[in-house]
């Protein structure tokens, strides 16, 4: 058996670049992940009769569809031909995902399953496959998820330069329980040639001062969308925190504090207050 986690991606900054002529979004993103995340768990199968098999668990796999349309069963059947071909074929799977994340949340959670399953299924089939071509036909997301370490993340996603940091961050992510649509975000957006971020080259994670000078260009169109967003902002800004956006494309929002007991003394007033959301602390990981 081997396991790993996805780890959710907070985008710390995001602004949007330009737009290419298929109609894709080129981005400038400042991404960081977390301690915390969904698990995929991949095991020799005792049916062999198909590559792969999925099962789901966890708090928030209520719904999910564990059929060859979620991005873990495609992630997979992606990369069984291409070892096919280089090597044979490969061991039937027995694949149980564990979500632990929010559903279409803005923190990456499908794309960080799918990244998981890539890298946990090369390491179980003993392959050595060019995953990052596979991980962007599955989505923007993914090629920034099979690093897990901070990173600046350009054009279409595709663009990845690493970061170097030394200490984490100590955030708290609260998610209210609303969904909200990408592709409705998008189309609200009046300004698609905003500036990148920064005037000089970006070589290490920035200081929460200044992450305060960037801004999640999204965020205000998602809020428009559902006004939700904005009340979680609201009520995270009252446990003094040092940063308070919305990551990605919504709806959760996160909170940079100076050290983890303040976190988790903000996660806990959040969560008495609040019981219905989800609220969590954690931090991030360094590279």
């Amino acid at each position: 058996m081997l396991e790993r986690i996805a780890h959710a991606k907070i985008n710390l900054a995001l602004h949007v670049v330009g737009q290419r002529s298929d109609g894709y979004h080129l981005l400038d993103s400042l991404v960081a992940f977390t301690q915390l995340g969904d698990v995929i768990c991949v095991n020799e199968a005792t049916d062999a009769s198909s590559l792969v098999s999925l099962t789901i668990d966890g708090p928030f796999s209520k719904g999910l569809d564990a059929s060859s349309s979620n991005l873990v069963s495609r992630a997979a059947l992606a990369l069984g031909p291409q070892v096919t071909e280089k090597y044979g074929k490969p061991k039937s799977v027995e694949i149980k995902l564990t979500k632990n994340l929010p559903i279409s949340s803005g923190i990456g959670g499908g794309s960080a399953d799918a990244a998981a399953t890539l890298l946990t299924l090369q390491k179980f089939w003993k392959s050595d496959i060019n995953l990052e071509n596979i991980a962007l036909e599955l989505g923007a997301d993914v090629p920034m998820c099979l690093y897990s370490k901070p990173l600046r993340a350009q054009g279409v996603g595709d663009e990845i330069s690493l970061l170097k940091s030394k200490a984490p961050f100590h955030i708290v992510l609260v998610n209210s329980g609303i969904e909200v649509s990408t592709p409705e975000i998008f189309k609200k957006l009046t300004e698609k040639n905003n500036l990148v971020i920064g005037h000089s080259p970006i070589n290490k994670v920035p200081s929460f001062h200044e992450l305060k000078e960037m801004r999640n260009d999204l965020q205000k169109h998602a809020v428009e969308i559902e006004p939700t967003i904005q009340d979680v902002l609201s009520v995270i800004s009252e446990t003094n925190p040092e940063l308070t956006r919305m990551s990605g494309s919504g709806a959760t929002c996160f909170a940079i504090y100076k050290n983890q007991q303040l976190a988790e003394e903000a996660a806990n007033k959040i969560n008495l207050n609040h019981p219905k959301w989800w609220c969590v602390a954690t931090t991030t990981i360094v590279s």
